[in-house]
């Protein structure tokens, strides 16, 4: 049996205890945004403009899919790490086996969901003729192979919850190396196109699922998974939902928004679809802080919280949330200077360029904004608050942002005013969240179950 690499946040030195757990997940999320970019910049310059929209578009598709469902193993992972944080090992057991189980149900939902759905989803969002075939193609590949996501997302949000990061930073770095030499491979080598982009990526899932379940069925604490355990309890899965639902419901609806924006960008053609889904992989790089310490904040609060560490969970949550803050507007400054040759490396369409650098140009600069709200968001989800951050989002991310679009469109048509649909609905998520942090309290009201 393997050696433990959990970490018990309740212990040590508070900024020390956040970064060892954070900094793992921004080389596992650099690794994984990293082999995303390796499929644009390979489809782009091996196969064309029409490729690289038919890829780079699928970001809001797929996470209007498979967002729901991944918003349900955060919740997992919040009540993993306060039962852990309560050293309570007979619940651990529990809740990991029926987030397991879960994920195994939910791989046989989203592969029949996406395989039917899509197409229709693609057509109704006006994808231009010349990159519907190749969008059509990668999701009914993509979404042929769902069942690797939704099993490796539960095992990194086991790990996760106990603190470890370090191993799904292993995994995705194998995992990373593997989708680079299959793009390679089927891409330019082979010749197989769109069709070769997809099947790398499902290929090297797999092998992040692979190498996560092998570690945990093998670990010797609490969080072990034994296949003949795996099952959903019904009072254990309702927890679950509680804590995730609210999560996954904004995701959908956030995409399900994000969708709508992305058929008005669709509307400007193959060139602005290219030039913003380029753009969109290099937003993943500003995501990486974020995302990071807003794992690192869900995970921490919900073990402070579950062992009844109140000073602790608001002196780590004050600290995440500014280093948070400094590093995403640091990688904004990064791209907002380099903007040119950044998208230029996926393709050199003189369009692609234009539209990239545009939408980097209007965007990046508010990144501070999007970091508040996501860190403290994590905050409260690890609070068991989840439905707070869901209300907010759902009302500026979603309502307000469809309401800009629908309206500014009438009256605007250049696709700089689509574009200044972000910063100005982070801004009203932003000065929400702060007045709830700073007014409500979000810290007590959890009571682990004996």
């Amino acid at each position: 049996m393997s050696k433990s690499d959990s970490v018990r946040m309740t212990e040590g030195s508070v900024s020390g205890r956040i970064l060892r757990f954070a900094f793992p997940v921004f080389c596992g999320n650099l690794f994984q945004q990293l082999y995303n970019v390796v499929d644009s910049v390979v489809v782009g310059n091996f196969v064309g403009e029409d490729a690289l929209a038919a890829v780079s578009s699928a970001g809001n598709l797929i996470f209007l899919m498979v967002g729901l469902i991944t918003g349900i193993f955060m919740g997992a992972g919040v009540v993993i790490s306060r039962y852990y944080g309560a050293r309570q090992e007979k619940m651990v057991e529990r809740a990991v086996h029926t987030s397991v189980g879960f994920a195994v149900a939910a791989s046989a939902v989203m592969t029949a969901a996406g395989l039917i759905f899509v197409p229709p989803i693609l057509r109704m969002m006006g994808t231009p003729d010349s990159v519907l075939p190749n969008s059509i193609l990668y999701f009914r590949i993509y979404f042929g192979g769902i069942g690797a996501v939704m099993l490796y997302n539960a095992a990194n949000g086991i790990f996760q919850a106990v603190g470890d990061s370090r191993h799904p930073l292993y995994y995705l770095a194998v995992s990373s190396v593997v989708n680079v030499v299959l793009d390679l491979l089927f891409v330019a080598v082979f010749q197989m196109g769109v069709g070769g982009a997809a099947l790398a990526t499902v290929l090297s899932q797999a092998v992040c699922a692979v190498l996560a379940f092998a570690r945990l069925g093998r670990i010797q604490e609490e969080y072990r998974v034994r296949w003949s355990k795996v099952r959903m309890e019904w009072a254990m899965l309702k927890e679950i939902l509680r804590m995730g639902l609210p999560s996954g419901v904004q995701n959908s609806i956030i995409a399900f928004a994000n969708i709508i924006v992305q058929t008005n960008i669709n509307a400007f053609g193959a060139g602005a679809v290219a030039g913003c889904g380029s753009y969109s992989k290099l937003e993943g790089f500003a995501f990486l802080p974020i995302t990071s310490f807003s794992l690192a904040m869900t995970t921490f609060i919900g073990q402070n919280l579950g062992a009844g560490e109140y000073e602790r969970a608001k002196k780590g949550a004050r600290f995440g949330i500014l280093l948070s803050v400094l590093l995403a507007e640091a990688v904004a400054v990064v791209m907002y200077v380099f903007a040119g040759p950044l998208i230029g490396i996926f393709n050199s369409s003189p369009d692609t360029v234009a539209y990239g650098v545009l939408q980097i140009h209007t965007i990046s600069i508010f990144y501070f904004l999007l970091s508040y709200s996501h860190c403290v968001s994590g905050i409260l989800r690890g609070a068991g608050k989840a439905v707070i951050p869901m209300l907010v989002m759902i009302a500026s991310w979603c309502v307000i942002r469809v309401s800009y679009i629908t309206v500014i469109t009438r009256f605007i048509h250049e696709i700089q005013a689509i574009f200044w649909a972000f910063p100005i609905t982070w801004s009203i998520s932003s000065l929400i969240l702060m007045i709830y942090y700073f007014k409500a309290d979000w810290i007590h009201g959890f009571a682990v179950k004996k």
